[in-house]
């Protein structure tokens, strides 16, 4: 929200003081004098006027999780664990999920509180890659790389995914890069081939990778340069 509409908003200025108080600059936000009336205002930020705090501004909150398989990238389930169960943090409510997993897939899971974080790390625009460790009922073949560095059509969206990187490691196992998250995009991609995805494993999200230190089931919060990659 603009600072001078977030002022506005407030019950003690009219739109002439708040023009005012920016002009002599007595606004200050997260520490800084401002004068623009366009400076952005967000949940997390500290607005003061002279010397009365008129938001004190809630943390940012980032955490990396390693999901387990059994769980639901969900915030409330009335029938299974979710991965928010494993977060022993308060205010649990706050956080939302940015990048589901599926019930039984493993590896990295970003939860924050910051709808702008979480959106330049899952929307398409930012072309970020996700990446996978697949492994696969029967043998993959060369013909696969080619087939998703084109695209697979997926009839009942009636479109074709982004071009996709694999890399073969195995007979049956292959490391995917993807640049979207549809429901389900993986495994229908190897469906495409009549090939069942057996295991499936996120190891990194855009810059962020999955830290080898933490077992299925732990988290930590995010460094700042991390938060800061995205």
């Amino acid at each position: 929200m603009r600072v001078d509409r977030f002022l506005s908003n407030l019950p003690q200025f009219n739109r002439k003081q708040v023009r005012l108080l920016l002009v002599e600059r007595r606004v200050i936000v997260d520490g800084v004098a401002v004068s623009d009336p366009h400076h952005e205002v967000r949940e997390f930020s500290r607005v003061c006027v002279d010397d009365n705090v008129l938001q004190a501004g809630k943390p940012a909150r980032y955490f990396m999780l390693h999901k387990p398989q059994g769980c639901v990238s969900a915030t409330l389930d009335p029938q299974h664990p979710t991965v928010l169960d494993l977060l022993h943090e308060p205010d649990n409510a706050d956080l939302h999920i940015a990048g589901r997993l599926d019930f039984n897939t493993t590896g990295l899971l970003l939860i924050t509180n910051d709808g702008q974080w979480s959106r330049r790390l899952t929307q398409p625009t930012t072309k970020l890659p996700k990446v996978y460790l697949v492994e696969t009922e029967q043998a993959i073949g060369a013909e696969y790389a080619t087939t998703f560095a084109a695209g697979v059509y997926f009839a009942f969206e009636g479109l074709t995914t982004q071009p996709a990187e694999l890399a073969l490691l195995g007979p049956t196992t292959a490391r995917l890069s993807i640049i979207e998250g549809r429901y389900h995009q993986v495994k229908r991609m190897f469906g495409y081939f009549n090939n069942k995805v057996i295991g499936l494993h996120r190891e990194r999200m855009g810059p962020l990778v999955l830290d080898a230190a933490l077992a299925p089931g732990e988290y930590r919060a995010l460094t700042a340069e991390e938060i800061h990659q995205v």
